[in-house]
């Protein structure tokens, strides 16, 4: 093998390696962008709406199961943990919308099962209120996350996890959300 060929393997390497990196973090920056614009087609585009209600279902149904079993009173506990996940579905599917998934982007919240907190405000917030800081990185090969976090509250992070769709192509599919209670 000629010294050409080994230095045209080299760099093809290398930017097969800048575009796997940066790949997630474009597709991260059109989901923020959709999101503040409002633009709901581009986020129908940017999430896989079923893979992200199961992720939003498994972490609200967790955070349930916690909490009733810190519950003292028996028959409350029991009614909880049987009709419980029934509701978190139903709640789930009902008001994860492309509105609120902006809205969560935007403002680093996870949705709320409040018809008016699905829709986007009659006026912008200000810049002030809206300072929603961004952090990116790999899980793994096919998981990226985007980190966001209200500034003054870094400990209540909520984490969207973009999963690989095909060689470039990545996709709103999970949530990791801030530990605290439900409702």
């Amino acid at each position: 093998m000629s010294r050409r060929t080994v230095w045209l393997v080299v760099g093809a390497a290398v930017i097969a390696a800048v575009v796997y990196a940066a790949s997630p973090v474009l597709a991260a920056r059109q989901l923020v962008a959709a999101a503040r614009a409002g633009d709901e087609a581009a986020l129908e585009r940017r999430v896989d709406f079923p893979a992200f209600r199961e992720s939003l279902k498994a972490e609200l149904n967790a955070r349930l199961m916690a909490e009733m079993r810190a519950e003292e009173d028996g028959a409350g506990r029991a009614l909880a943990l049987l009709f419980g996940p029934a509701l978190v579905s139903g709640m789930v599917d009902a008001f994860v919308t492309p509105q609120a998934i902006a809205a969560m982007v935007r403002d680093a919240e996870p949705p709320e099962p409040d018809p008016d907190a699905a829709r986007p405000p009659a006026e912008p917030p200000a810049e002030d209120d809206r300072r929603v800081r961004q952090a990116y990185g790999f899980r793994d090969l096919n998981t990226f996350t985007v980190t966001l976090t209200r500034e003054g509250r870094e400990d209540d992070a909520v984490v969207l996890l973009m999963e690989r769709r095909g060689v470039l192509d990545w996709k709103l599919a999970g949530v990791d959300l801030p530990d605290r209670p439900v409702g």
